[in-house]
């Protein structure tokens, strides 16, 4: 398991098993979001399995799927509400993380400067810089109200 941290509450990762769900509990998460279409993925990693596990030992699971390429503005409002909704530090998955790291920095457009996002992302490889007029663009949007 990789755990990639972009904030103080959430982090990405690429693709986890069920083995893993544990590790993440320990390590501190309190919910899960899976930003993994089940088209992509083994029936044992798909997201009924994956919510079973985690709810098991008491995480709140999120199901998101966003497929690559194809990202709409309803995952980043439901990646938003996730990570408002859960009791505490979040671990996203995908593939690679670099999904749920998109759906992250959209997500919180607004909340920090653009500039901060696309760096926490940069740390782990994540190269999101060309988010940046579209980050800046829902941060307007969200202040304009």
């Amino acid at each position: 398991m990789d755990i990639r941290p972009l904030s103080d509450t959430y982090a990405v990762s690429p693709q986890i098993a069920l083995e893993d769900l544990e590790a993440i509990r320990a390590a501190g998460y309190r919910a899960v979001i899976d930003n993994r279409p089940d088209a992509e993925i083994p029936d044992e990693l798909h997201t009924g399995e994956m919510r079973a596990q985690a709810e098991a030992l008491g995480l709140v699971f999120f199901a998101n799927p966003v497929i690559g390429g194809a990202l709409t503005m309803q995952n980043v409002t439901a990646q938003a509400e996730a990570i408002a909704a859960a009791p505490g530090p979040v671990l996203a998955y995908c593939a690679s993380g670099n999904r749920s790291s998109i759906v992250w920095a959209l997500s919180q457009a607004g909340t920090r400067p653009a500039s901060e996002l696309i760096a926490a992302a940069a740390q782990h490889g994540y190269q999101l810089a060309h988010l940046a007029p579209q980050i800046e663009a829902l941060a307007a949007q969200k202040a304009a109200g």
